[in-house]
């Protein structure tokens, strides 16, 4: 049975290859766009699903959900948010999912390391910032309430500096946070590059405008930071800044010191599975 399952893990690995590479000629001079229904457009929505854009069950139906999906897309990947799946659109996407197959072959992280199934406590300075790197995607599960959210790594050296990928993860985040933006500090689990990831964050958007350019020097920052630079990559997601994800022997950005309430919810984290 062991050995029957693997076989079927195999050629559906294989499978995957194969159709990629066929995805690459067939996007020369494809064009997916809202209002088409086709095998490719559900195609399309498995691979923006598996890249954390896409948050419903692929139909086949290119509608305004697809189309925000793609949008969303090209914004993070710097292609014109048009909302059509274009020939640059469709290659960025197979160079994506191309490159997190050859990362995930094996059972072995980016980090160096053999992964397990198991929430796991990793330091930040030596093996989380290598494996969470800036511009990855990670899924992020809150410990008490279960709802979980996409996010993007944009900023931060001496912990996560993230932004919600969408404006629904924005939502949802204010829920998980109990309506209101705060500075709790909240135990998490992070799902990354084949690891889950004891962490802790801060539900409370800060040092950013969504209205604004990233990196220049703007007014009335959220969070009460006043001027300095902008802090927000995402554009429309609806969400001013970017929050806090903690790991193992993380530091604060503003006194670099190791913050004790954030090193009690990432211990909370782990011990979660281990009850």
């Amino acid at each position: 049975m062991r050995r029957e399952k693997l076989y079927a893990k195999l050629l559906l690995f294989l499978f995957i290859i194969l159709y990629i590479q066929i995805s690459y000629v067939y996007a020369k001079g494809m064009v997916l766009k809202k209002g088409m229904e086709s095998k490719e457009v559900k195609m399309l929505q498995l691979k923006l699903k598996s890249l954390g854009y896409f948050k419903y069950t692929p139909t086949g139906y290119f509608g305004s959900s697809t189309e925000s999906a793609v949008k969303n897309f090209q914004k993070l990947n710097n292609l014109v948010a048009d909302g059509v799946a274009g020939s640059q659109t469709l290659w960025k996407i197979n160079e994506l999912i191309k490159r997190t197959l050859t990362v995930s072959r094996g059972g072995v992280s980016r980090g160096g390391m053999q992964r397990k199934n198991d929430i796991v406590l990793l330091p930040w300075f030596e093996k989380v910032s290598k494996i969470f790197r800036i511009g990855d995607i990670a899924k992020v599960i809150d410990l008490d309430t279960g709802m979980s959210v996409m996010v993007r790594r944009t900023f931060g050296t001496n912990h996560a500096d993230v932004e919600t990928v969408t404006a629904e993860d924005t939502a949802i985040l204010k829920k998980i946070a109990g309506g209101e933006w705060n500075w709790k500090r909240r135990a998490v689990i992070v799902e990354i590059d084949g690891y889950k990831l004891a962490a802790s964050i801060t539900a409370m958007p800060h040092a950013g405008r969504d209205d604004k350019p990233a990196g220049i020097i703007v007014e009335n920052r959220s969070g009460g930071y006043g001027k300095g630079e902008n802090l927000d990559a995402i554009k429309g997601n609806k969400m001013d800044g970017h929050f806090d994800i903690h790991f193992l022997n993380s530091r604060t950005h503003g006194t670099n010191r190791v913050d004790e309430e954030h090193q009690q919810m990432v211990k909370k984290a782990y011990q979660s599975d281990k009850q």
